[in-house]
């Protein structure tokens, strides 16, 4: 009797540690293959100028899916509300018509971030923030689910998720995310005609007529950096810019040059979201512009102290310019959708 209820205790040991090795067996983050990512070439137009990527978070195809998937997924959110996807439309240029909402466009070129360019540095600094600060990102939520600890295994050799993987992740994806075939790219390539208005306010845009180029420069039509543009004389709350950053008055009203990609999509412009129509922007330029002792030197050259003075006929040709700067391909790059 003693010896048959050891054999049976032997038996049910033995059963339970094969059970355990077979559960052991078929656990994923058990099984995963030797960490070994894909390098990522990001498609770069010929147009556009080199990409400066940062060593120390090279892009790989499994960071740019990672990425991807943690942009549209509401897990992001520690209440699971929303996602980056949620601001950021592919449809309406990575934005939100109707809103003052930032376009998330050839990012990788950027190193000042927010309109008031309160976040300088790398694209990781600026995911950090939208991770950290923006979100509050509760990684933990993150880490019980079961397919994300692999896809960070893939991605950057680890299966313990934190925020700076996130940010990294969501970098890599964000520098794909590139405009690069308006009309304009591809009238610059040789790709495309302009028609004669459209030539026009090109030249109106690019010459000291318009002095636009000065601040939205031809390829990335963003110079990236901080202005005054005389929306105001006065300034308070946020209307101050990047005053609030720096606490130098020489930065009263000044905010980051937005890229003109895809203009033609919105119905609100500027930091504040005050104008409607590109008409309204245009007459901002030609007779609006509001003097303050940190206006930009390029609002106040002889001649233009009291704006540009196009003629109606000028400004329909630079609308017609600006209309050029749509990218439809942009607008629909599966590469860019929703990986779900």
């Amino acid at each position: 009797m003693k010896l048959k209820v050891i054999f049976t205790v032997l038996v049910v040991g033995l059963l339970t540690v094969l059970a355990c090795k077979k559960d052991k067996d078929d656990d994923p983050i058990n099984n995963l293959p030797p960490y070994n990512p894909t390098p990522y070439t990001i498609n770069t137009p010929s147009n556009l100028p080199a990409m400066n990527v940062p060593s120390f978070n090279p892009t790989t195809v499994e960071g740019v899916y990672l990425g991807r998937k943690l942009y549209y997924d509401k897990l992001l959110h520690p209440t699971g509300t929303s996602s980056c996807s949620s601001c950021h439309i592919q449809s309406q240029g990575f934005a939100v018509t109707g809103t003052n909402i930032i376009p998330h466009v050839n990012l990788g070129y950027q190193n000042k971030f927010l309109w008031n360019g309160e976040i300088q540095g790398t694209l990781e600094d600026a995911m950090m923030f939208e991770v950290e600060t923006f979100f509050g990102t509760d990684v933990s939520r993150l880490q019980k689910d079961s397919l994300y600890p692999i896809l960070f295994y893939k991605a950057f050799g680890s299966t313990t998720i934190d925020t700076k993987k996130c940010a990294y992740a969501l970098a890599q994806f964000l520098r794909t995310v590139v405009s690069g075939n308006s009309k304009l790219d591809r009238f610059i390539r040789h790709e495309a005609l302009f028609t004669p208005d459209e030539i026009q306010g090109f030249n109106i845009f690019f010459s000291e007529k318009g002095d636009c180029f000065h601040c939205h420069s031809l390829s990335l039509t963003s110079d990236g950096d901080l202005h005054n543009i005389g929306l105001d004389s006065v300034f308070t709350g946020v209307n101050a810019g990047y005053y609030n950053v720096s606490h130098n008055a020489a930065d009263y009203g000044k905010f980051r040059t937005p890229s003109l990609r895809n203009t033609a999509l919105k119905t609100t412009f500027m930091h504040d979201a005050r104008f409607t129509t590109l008409d309204q922007v245009i007459e901002h330029y030609n007779t609006g512009v509001k003097h303050s002792p940190s206006l930009d030197p390029v609002m106040t050259k002889p001649g233009k102290e009291l704006g540009l003075q196009l003629t109606p006929l000028e400004k329909q040709k630079l609308k017609a310019f600006l209309l050029t700067l749509t990218d439809s391909t942009f607008l629909t790059n599966p590469d860019f959708s929703n990986p779900n």
